[in-house]
């Protein structure tokens, strides 16, 4: 089996045990990741904060005004879900941390609403 084939396998089974979001949501997640340190001038730590910058331009990129029901249909409703992805990616090995990141860094950093509305799109 391929190393992608084993990543992806892993994530399908992240996403069973938790039961909350689509497989999707976190192959989306770590796709952010990667975007958001390719365009970094130097590799360091990624805030919770830079992440979601990252992801509101993704979802403009990939979903334009369809952003929030992609992200609704994979279970994400809230910058705070997420910090959840993100922690749960950590718990697996997946993604590091260091000890000043908390989930709080995720909670309440816009609106879902006013961000991905449709005919509406913010970045």
């Amino acid at each position: 089996m391929s190393e992608s084939a084993l990543m992806l396998a892993r994530i399908e089974s992240l996403a069973v045990r938790h039961e909350r979001y689509g497989t999707e949501a976190y192959l989306f997640v770590l796709g952010a990741v990667r975007a958001a340190m390719d365009g970094m001038s130097r590799r360091r730590h990624l805030s919770g904060e830079e992440l979601l910058e990252t992801v509101k331009i993704l979802a403009a990129e990939r979903f334009g005004p369809m952003a929030g029901d992609v992200f609704v249909s994979w279970g994400i409703h809230e910058t705070l879900d997420f910090g959840h992805i993100v922690f749960q990616l950590v718990d697996d090995g997946l993604l590091r941390k260091t000890s000043e990141d908390s989930l709080s860094d995720f909670a309440d950093k816009f609106d879902f609403a006013q961000v991905f509305a449709e005919n509406y799109f913010q970045v």
